[in-house]
């Protein structure tokens, strides 16, 4: 029983329930102190140990279901399906007896644990032989229903199903130089022919139960992915709702891993060369440990993002990231602009991040988003009135499709901005091909950024968040 829920432990982890070793520990601790025979208490006391939020309860009750009940069932309901399908007036004990004392006087050879499966019609013995091919055949590794077809085969070819037939029409001829009645060898045949049909369509029901198990949300992640990569230009909104919720998750997961490497950080990294020196005098002997420690900076960030609709999903996204993980920074101002240019990080103080992103991609009370686009008006703006406020801690982000509708582009605000920042990074919606086409001025930009690429999905966008923050 352990190990089963050791292994019930790892699919729940693996379908993204959070179980901890605690956790584990607890759900031991609870089937001990219950009867295992009450099935529905047996699921309560697992689910109370183990999950934690309620929107895992679903998953957690899926599973349980997939991995604690059912193969058995449904193999003995082939095999039922099997015998019922034989003519009127078949009786299986008669045949099975009359079998039985045949086979006492005959030498049958060595008969194969599936030939003994099939002829007995075991289901726990088949069940046994079909769970040991599944482990053989590696059906754990299952990713997608097409696989389904290509698994079902090697657990087939693991069983020796083949094999397992030849023996049993061996053994009918057997029988009949023994004299057993042709009727009663047509019988023997019919049925062992349905068993077998249905040991194999067990197989596939095994196989389709362990794609459930393990990739129970194949299609959810599926749409998930496929969402990630969807073009900013093509989102509905549904989409919308969606991808704020993938973008949320996607901070705190980033959030994670940059807790964990600042607390590596802080421990430094292992010095082996001050290691060997130091510890010269217990003969090179390394009892005291010493690491490099290197203090990194947060970084302080000014966004100034193009509200205009084409770039207004790419502002959107990207301002959620970035104050959802704005203790990553030391301080984060933000602006947006489409012709005029006005400062926004007020909103993000007062409202809640959904409310403040709506208002400020509405121009923020600060500037007029229904206009036409003209960067170099907006980068004068900025240069005029806040160049001041940039220095070498600070990494400016332009977000932006740069087409400045045959504007002036004033690329020298962009370059007095570079010069005192100590990185620009240009995130453009549009690939970089079309960047110095038509009324685009992105050419005009580019030798005053260190960083410019495209960015038409949320895929692109977290890798740039990602690249910024670490």
């Amino acid at each position: 029983m352990q190990k089963k829920l050791v292994e019930f432990t790892n699919l729940l982890r693996k379908a993204g329930v959070r179980v901890s070793v605690a956790e584990s520990l607890d759900a031991f601790g609870a089937i001990d102190e219950l009867p295992l025979e009450d099935r529905e208490l047996f699921k309560d006391a697992l689910r109370t140990t183990m999950v934690k939020r309620s929107d895992e309860i679903d998953t957690y009750d899926r599973l349980f279901d997939l991995f604690w009940s059912g193969f058995h069932d449904q193999l003995r309901q082939e095999l039922g399906q099997a015998m019922g399908g034989m003519p009127e007036g078949f009786d299986l004990e008669q045949l099975l007896e009359q079998l039985r004392r045949m086979l006492e006087n005959m030498d049958v050879g060595d008969l194969s644990e599936l030939a003994k499966a099939l002829l007995g019609m075991d289901p726990n013995a088949l069940e046994k032989l079909i769970q040991q091919a599944g482990d053989e055949a590696e059906v754990q590794n299952i990713r997608n229903m097409l696989q389904i077809g290509f698994f079902s085969r090697r657990m087939m070819e693991q069983m020796d199903m083949e094999g397992a037939a030849g023996e049993l029409r061996s053994l009918m001829e057997q029988l009949r130089e023994q004299g057993m009645d042709e009727d009663k060898l047509r019988e023997l045949g019919e049925l062992l022919k349905a068993v077998q049909e249905a040991v194999r369509r067990a197989v596939r029901q095994y196989t389709e139960r362990e794609l459930d198990k393990q990739n129970h949300d194949y299609i959810e992640r599926f749409r998930r992915e496929s969402l990630l990569e969807k073009s900013f230009y093509n989102l509905t909104e549904e989409d919308l709702r969606k991808l704020r919720e993938v973008v949320q998750r996607l901070a705190q997961k980033l959030k994670s891993v940059i807790t964990m490497r600042r607390k590596r950080e802080r421990r430094g990294k292992f010095d082996l060369k001050t290691t060997m020196r130091r510890n010269m005098e217990h003969g090179g002997i390394p009892f005291e440990l010493v690491f490099k420690q290197r203090k990194k900076e947060k970084p302080k960030l000014v966004v100034l993002c193009d509200i205009s609709s084409s770039v207004a999903n790419v502002s959107r996204f990207f301002l959620q990231f970035i104050f959802s993980l704005q203790d990553c920074f030391t301080k984060v101002r933000s602006f947006v602009f489409v012709a005029e240019l006005g400062e926004v990080s007020q909103l993000f103080r007062d409202h809640e991040i959904f409310d403040a992103i709506d208002l400020a991609l509405d121009g923020g009370d600060v500037i007029n988003p229904y206009t036409r686009s003209n960067f170099g008006m907006a980068f004068h703006t900025f240069w005029r009135d806040y160049l001041s406020t940039i220095d070498s801690r600070t990494t400016v982000v332009v977000i932006g499709d740069a087409r400045n509708n045959y504007n002036d582009p004033r690329a020298w605000c962009m370059r007095d901005i570079h010069s005192k920042a100590k990185n620009v990074i240009w995130i453009n919606p549009e690939s970089p091909g079309a960047w110095g086409f038509g009324d685009s001025v992105m050419d005009k930009y580019l030798p005053y950024t260190d960083i410019a690429e495209e960015c038409r999905n949320l895929k692109q966008l977290s890798r740039l968040v990602d690249r910024l923050i670490l």
